[in-house]
């Protein structure tokens, strides 16, 4: 199961928009998912626009670091990537 979130393009407008929150966010390409990560939104999507493959983005906001750890967890071992 992926984030009920749309896909976004991984660009430095996407990334300029994403919160200074805790979160979980999916990385992808074409529709496919291929990383699940959790972190301050904003600081892990300027690294991976600048390092990862990955074309489009989603993410979640969450209330702490542990709920966004968490998240993360459960969506990479649905998402068979764990």
């Amino acid at each position: 199961m992926s984030l009920p979130k749309r896909w976004r393009t991984l660009d430095r407008s996407t990334v300029g928009r994403a919160p200074e929150r805790w979160g979980v966010y999916e990385l992808g390409d074409d529709g496919e998912i291929l990383a699940v990560e959790a972190g301050v939104l904003r600081d892990e999507l300027k690294t991976e626009l600048s390092y990862s493959d990955a074309t489009q983005v989603r993410w979640e906001a969450c209330q702490s670091r542990d709920h966004a750890e968490r998240l993360a967890d459960e969506h990479r071992e649905r998402a068979g990537l764990k």
